[in-house]
């Protein structure tokens, strides 16, 4: 069985990670600063290593150059585009930011061990191309929908390409786990996967945290500095949210696809990398560029080969299957925590405009209130009437009423809230949709719909 050690000050995050890490055959030590982490190596060898990047007594990659034979990933909450960079230059195996997507955390592990399987099992001086990942029907994917077959199958072809792919979909669809799988079944699998989000970086640092910079290059800049570029040659760029690239950053991310050199900021020589990129957004780019926003050249430079991640709402006969998946992520081996029927039934009944990342939330939260491991919908903070089969008998002065045809809940709350807010109090009004008073508030919040002042 393949051990870690996971390092990480706080106590939530190593639970549930644990948890979840052994739900999928992993045996994981924890460790909560450097100096317990320090003390297990010392008494047991670790086949990866997961570290937080600030710990109480210092920084995780500091544990770097003590066990040079051990892969580390780094996670920070930071999302911190520089830190990430250095971990990769120190001797990172990988990085993840916080919070991280478990199945992306998972293939980020994964393709960390093959890497070091692939090194071990190499003779010595011999070079080191990167081997083909094997074939993973799943792709760290779940969901049979035709639209998720489809996706899987695409993924499988293109990934064995070396040419640019962008990812359109909405936010919460899964795009980083897309681009994590393209990179694991493709031919550079044993090189870095480096991904960024372009919307999180200040635009006056865009070009020296993408391409780096010289030494004196500008005021602050004391020593040279790697770009994340040249941090991905021989493997992945993945970068995020590509509509919010700064104009100038857009003119110099043209060249590295078209000769495969980039120029650091106040450097006077081009350097020549290898990678392969892969860009996603939910933005309208073609919108953009009639607005002028966005290059013509660039976008199809990225548009060689594209692919579109379907929302949750598109493939409705996943949304169970996702949900038992995260349920049975957080509560590990051994647990048997369960969807009740109302719950199962306010689940699909859902739109889900946050997609699979706001489906996870949920069940994370029902998880986390549910007192025996039966998750009811107010667990998860979603409405619904009151359950078919209920022993309860309804008050005829408030009666509940059903959405009508196949109208959704959010569209039935609205309506019911509107036209009996006048009549009703709040009491009675969360009664006749059989949920609480303070459900319905926060319901109200959500959906921008305040009571009227009298």
């Amino acid at each position: 069985m393949t051990r870690i050690l996971l390092v990480d000050d706080e106590a939530p995050i190593r639970r549930a990670v644990r948890r979840f890490l052994e739900h999928h055959d992993f045996e994981v030590d924890v460790a909560e600063d450097l100096a317990a982490a320090r003390a297990l190596a010392a008494a047991m060898p670790y086949d990866l290593r997961l570290v937080d990047l600030r710990l109480p007594d210092g920084e995780g990659i500091e544990l770097l150059p003590e066990c040079s034979g051990t892969p580390t990933v780094i996670m920070t909450s930071y999302a911190s585009v520089p830190s990430a960079v250095n971990a990769m230059k120190e001797g990172a195996a990988d990085y993840i930011a916080k919070p991280f997507d478990h199945d992306a955390l998972l293939l980020t592990l994964r393709a960390a061990l093959r890497a070091r399987a692939e090194h071990e099992r190499r003779p010595s001086g011999a070079p080191s191309t990167p081997e083909p990942a094997a074939s993973s029907p799943g792709l760290g994917m779940v969901g049979d929908s035709t639209a998720m077959q489809q996706l899987r199958d695409q993924i499988q072809r293109v990934a064995a390409t070396q040419s640019t792919v962008l990812l359109r979909g909405e936010s919460g669809t899964g795009k980083e786990l897309a681009a994590r799988a393209l990179h694991e079944l493709s031919p550079r699998a044993g090189g870095p996967f480096v991904a960024v989000n372009c919307a999180t970086i200040p635009e006056g640092l865009v070009e020296a945290e993408l391409f780096g910079h010289a030494q004196g290059a500008y005021t602050g800049a004391v020593k040279a500095r790697t770009g994340l570029i040249q941090s991905a040659h021989g493997g992945t760029l993945f970068l995020d949210e590509i509509g919010e690239l700064a104009p100038a950053a857009q003119a110099r991310l043209l060249r590295v696809l078209q000769d495969g050199e980039i120029r650091p900021v106040g450097a006077n020589e081009n350097l020549k990398v290898d990678v392969r990129l892969l860009a996603a957004t939910h933005r309208d780019l073609e919108g953009m560029i009639a607005e002028q926003a966005f290059r013509a050249d660039l976008y199809y430079r990225l548009r060689v080969l594209e692919l579109s991640i379907p929302p949750l709402r598109v493939r409705r006969e996943d949304i169970l299957p996702l949900a038992h998946h995260f349920l049975q992520g957080l509560a590990g081996p051994g647990a048997t925590p369960r969807f009740t029927p109302a719950a199962q039934a306010a689940l699909k009944a859902q739109e889900w405009p946050g997609n699979v990342r706001e489906l996870a939330n949920a069940v994370e939260r029902g998880w986390v209130l549910s007192p025996d491991g039966h998750i009811e919908p107010e667990h998860m903070g979603l409405e619904t009437g009151r359950p078919e089969g209920s022993d309860d008998v309804p008050n005829p002065a408030f009666p509940t009423r059903r959405p009508p045809g196949n109208s959704s809940l959010n569209a039935y709350f609205r309506q019911f809230v509107q036209e009996n807010q006048d009549r009703m109090t709040e009491t009675e009004l969360a009664r006749a949709l059989g949920i609480s008073r303070k459900t319905l508030w926060e319901r109200r919040q959500r959906e921008n719909l305040p009571r009227p002042r009298t």
